[in-house]
């Protein structure tokens, strides 16, 4: 399979889930590919400024919350990275969208359990905080762009 980012498809553990990037114009699982929308546009270097002035966003969000710098951002599938958050009345809700692809990353926070989630698009960037496998998420920002 042909992709605009350069993702190897081979192997991949979505299988039939996904539809391929450039046959289906950059809607591999049916919603929208943030990566797939600027390299379209205007090619890599577009997009890899893009990400770039997105990590610059993100880190400085973080700084202001303590947490760790994101080095890189990465390429998310939204059925991995939307994750069930709790609400304060104890009704729990996702945010995200499984057909979409996301950019973000996941930080390590030093000498604990508890790892730091950043997924983001075009208009928003969430910082997440979670346990292993995505256990007991909490929202610690959400910011619409």
């Amino acid at each position: 399979m042909k992709t605009y980012c350069g993702a190897v498809c081979e192997g991949c553990s979505f299988g039939e889930k996904c539809k391929g990037c450039v046959s289906t114009c950059g809607s591999p699982f049916g919603g929208r590919c943030t990566a797939a929308e600027y390299i379209k546009i205007g090619g890599m270097a577009a997009y890899e400024t893009f990400k770039e002035q997105l990590k610059g966003e993100i880190n400085n969000l973080l700084k202001a919350e303590n947490l760790p710098a994101a080095e890189n951002l990465f390429e998310l599938v939204g059925e991995f990275v939307n994750l069930e958050y709790k609400l304060p009345s104890g009704e729990k809700v996702k945010f995200l969208d499984d057909k979409n692809n996301y950019i973000g990353t996941q930080i390590e926070i030093p000498d604990t359990d508890i790892c730091c989630g950043v997924v983001a698009d075009t208009t928003f960037i969430l910082i997440c905080t979670y346990g292993k496998d995505g256990s007991n998420p909490e929202i610690v920002m959400y910011k619409r762009r």
